[in-house]
Protein backbone atom coordinates (compact mmCIF):
# COMPACT_ATOMS: atom_id res chain seq x y z
CA UNK A 1 0.00 0.00 0.00
CA UNK A 2 1.36 3.41 -1.00
CA UNK A 3 1.66 6.04 1.75
CA UNK A 4 0.48 9.51 0.75
CA UNK A 5 1.21 12.56 2.86
CA UNK A 6 -1.76 14.82 3.43
CA UNK A 7 -1.50 18.50 2.57
CA UNK A 8 -3.44 19.13 5.74
CA UNK A 9 -1.80 19.51 9.11
CA UNK A 10 -3.49 19.21 12.48
CA UNK A 11 -4.75 22.50 13.79
CA UNK A 12 -4.11 23.51 17.39
CA UNK A 13 -7.81 23.80 18.21
CA UNK A 14 -10.65 21.33 18.33
CA UNK A 15 -13.09 20.67 15.49
CA UNK A 16 -16.87 20.59 16.00
CA UNK A 17 -16.59 17.18 17.68
CA UNK A 18 -14.09 18.49 20.24
CA UNK A 19 -11.08 16.74 18.77
CA UNK A 20 -8.42 17.72 16.25
CA UNK A 21 -7.83 15.40 13.31
CA UNK A 22 -5.07 15.18 10.75
CA UNK A 23 -7.55 16.43 8.14
CA UNK A 24 -8.33 19.71 9.89
CA UNK A 25 -6.47 22.37 7.89
CA UNK A 26 -4.46 25.06 9.63
CA UNK A 27 -5.43 28.45 8.21
CA UNK A 28 -2.57 29.79 6.11
CA UNK A 29 -1.50 33.41 6.34
CA UNK A 30 -2.32 35.30 3.16
CA UNK A 31 0.79 36.52 1.30
CA UNK A 32 1.36 40.28 1.48
CA UNK A 33 2.94 42.57 -1.09
CA UNK A 34 6.38 43.99 -0.48
CA UNK A 35 5.11 47.51 -1.24
CA UNK A 36 1.83 49.10 -2.37
CA UNK A 37 1.34 52.49 -4.03
CA UNK A 38 -2.08 54.19 -4.08
CA UNK A 39 -3.69 57.10 -5.88
CA UNK A 40 -7.38 57.34 -5.04
CA UNK A 41 -9.02 54.00 -5.78
CA UNK A 42 -6.12 52.78 -7.92
CA UNK A 43 -3.28 50.75 -6.42
CA UNK A 44 -0.17 48.95 -7.67
CA UNK A 45 1.50 46.32 -5.49
CA UNK A 46 5.02 44.95 -5.80
CA UNK A 47 5.36 41.23 -5.04
CA UNK A 48 8.53 39.26 -4.43
CA UNK A 49 8.58 35.91 -6.19
CA UNK A 50 11.07 33.09 -5.81
CA UNK A 51 11.64 30.42 -8.44
CA UNK A 52 10.69 26.83 -7.61
CA UNK A 53 14.34 25.87 -7.18
CA UNK A 54 14.70 28.75 -4.68
CA UNK A 55 17.78 30.15 -6.40
CA UNK A 56 16.36 33.22 -8.14
CA UNK A 57 14.13 36.04 -7.03
CA UNK A 58 12.10 38.30 -9.29
CA UNK A 59 9.49 41.00 -8.76
CA UNK A 60 6.01 41.26 -10.24
CA UNK A 61 3.50 44.11 -10.13
CA UNK A 62 -0.27 43.87 -9.89
CA UNK A 63 -2.74 46.72 -10.01
CA UNK A 64 -6.40 47.10 -9.17
CA UNK A 65 -9.19 49.62 -8.93
CA UNK A 66 -11.39 49.62 -5.82
CA UNK A 67 -14.97 50.83 -6.02
CA UNK A 68 -18.32 50.59 -4.26
CA UNK A 69 -21.10 48.70 -5.99
CA UNK A 70 -24.75 49.80 -6.04
CA UNK A 71 -25.31 48.13 -2.64
CA UNK A 72 -22.40 50.05 -1.07
CA UNK A 73 -20.09 47.02 -0.82
CA UNK A 74 -16.42 47.46 -1.71
CA UNK A 75 -15.28 45.56 -4.81
CA UNK A 76 -12.08 45.45 -6.84
CA UNK A 77 -11.28 44.98 -10.51
CA UNK A 78 -8.30 45.14 -12.84
CA UNK A 79 -10.39 46.93 -15.46
CA UNK A 80 -9.84 50.65 -15.72
CA UNK A 81 -12.01 53.50 -16.93
CA UNK A 82 -10.57 56.30 -19.04
CA UNK A 83 -10.43 58.62 -16.00
CA UNK A 84 -8.40 56.00 -14.09
CA UNK A 85 -5.52 55.98 -16.58
CA UNK A 86 -3.58 58.98 -15.16
CA UNK A 87 -3.69 57.51 -11.64
CA UNK A 88 -2.71 54.08 -12.97
CA UNK A 89 0.27 55.66 -14.75
CA UNK A 90 1.36 57.34 -11.48
CA UNK A 91 1.17 54.21 -9.31
CA UNK A 92 2.85 52.03 -11.96
CA UNK A 93 5.64 54.60 -12.36
CA UNK A 94 6.12 54.63 -8.58
CA UNK A 95 6.30 50.83 -8.54
CA UNK A 96 8.90 50.92 -11.32
CA UNK A 97 10.88 53.63 -9.48
CA UNK A 98 10.79 51.53 -6.30
CA UNK A 99 12.18 48.49 -8.12
CA UNK A 100 14.91 50.47 -9.89
CA UNK A 101 16.03 52.11 -6.65
CA UNK A 102 16.14 48.68 -4.98
CA UNK A 103 18.51 47.52 -7.71
CA UNK A 104 16.18 45.42 -9.85
CA UNK A 105 17.24 45.94 -13.43
CA UNK A 106 14.86 45.75 -16.36
CA UNK A 107 15.42 42.63 -18.47
CA UNK A 108 17.59 43.06 -21.55
CA UNK A 109 15.70 42.82 -24.84
CA UNK A 110 17.45 40.55 -27.35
Amino acid sequence: MKTVESKYTPKPYANTYGTATKYDAVPQEKPKPEQTFRAGGISASVWRNITKDGENEYPSITFERNYKDKDGSWKSTTSLRMNDLPKAAVVLAKAYEYLVLKGHNAPQVA
